[in-house]
């Protein structure tokens, strides 16, 4: 729902009870912003990075992304690549730790992967070098004001937020009277405003995520939010 979970505090409770943190995220972009969560304290990370430089093509292919600390490495699924130095002294990248892979490991290994997965990570290795940490970090702050921006200009049209909680790119909002038809005016002018929850979420009647990133002009929020105030 695009909320921003208190990790420090989620890292204490499950090591009080020496349990292993699994810290899962939706929007990698967020942590251009947010501190990210092994430095929050988290074990094991994955999430999903389709947002960096991949099309949505309908649902797919998407990118897995999976980081963790070095005691759990060599159980870890997927390549990992390592930096080097050449002959000549160039930096180079090599596969490493290869003996989870199947060419090798067989029936035991660890890492099974395909090279469409590869061709993704690699997309999205060039996406994220063109723009750099500090591009990187404009995007995220892009994804931070809009949504934000958003959120408050949907309230003051008479929404009310689900969730209290902070927010990165992501919102619910539910509406006392049927949002559905607001929705089609707004599809018939190729607009799409917000997913209809209730279907994953029964007991959120009248309830719709919106989202709004680097890629939406405001000129399209303030629409939508005129729309509602009607």
């Amino acid at each position: 729902f695009g909320i921003v979970e208190d990790l420090e505090t989620c890292a204490q409770k499950i090591h009080e009870a020496e349990a292993i943190f699994v810290s899962c995220f939706t929007e990698p972009f967020s942590y251009g912003l947010l501190k990210n969560p092994g430095t929050c304290g988290a074990d094991i990370v994955c999430g999903e990075g389709q947002s960096f430089g991949l099309g949505q093509s309908f649902g797919g292919p998407g990118l897995g992304l999976f980081a963790s600390r070095n005691e759990f490495l060599r159980s870890m699924p997927g390549r990992l690549v390592g930096q080097t130095v050449d002959a000549d002294g160039q930096r180079g990248f090599v596969l490493t730790l290869s003996t989870r892979e199947q060419h090798i490991r067989r029936e035991k290994a660890t890492s099974n992967i395909c090279s469409n997965q590869g061709i993704c990570a690699m997309t999205a290795a060039a996406y994220m070098a063109s723009l750099g940490g500090s591009g990187i970090r404009k995007v995220a702050r892009q994804n931070y004001d809009k949504a934000n921006y958003f959120r408050q200009v949907m309230i003051e049209a008479g929404a009310r937020p689900v969730f209290d909680s902070p927010i990165f790119n992501e919102f619910v909002l539910s509406f006392e009277s049927d949002f559905a038809p607001v929705r089609e005016t707004l599809a018939a002018k190729g607009i799409i405003a917000g997913l209809d929850i209730s279907c994953f979420y029964p007991e959120m009647k009248n309830a719709y995520l919106f989202c709004a990133t680097e890629s939406v002009h405001r000129q399209i929020l303030d629409e939508i939010a005129a729309e509602v105030a009607q």
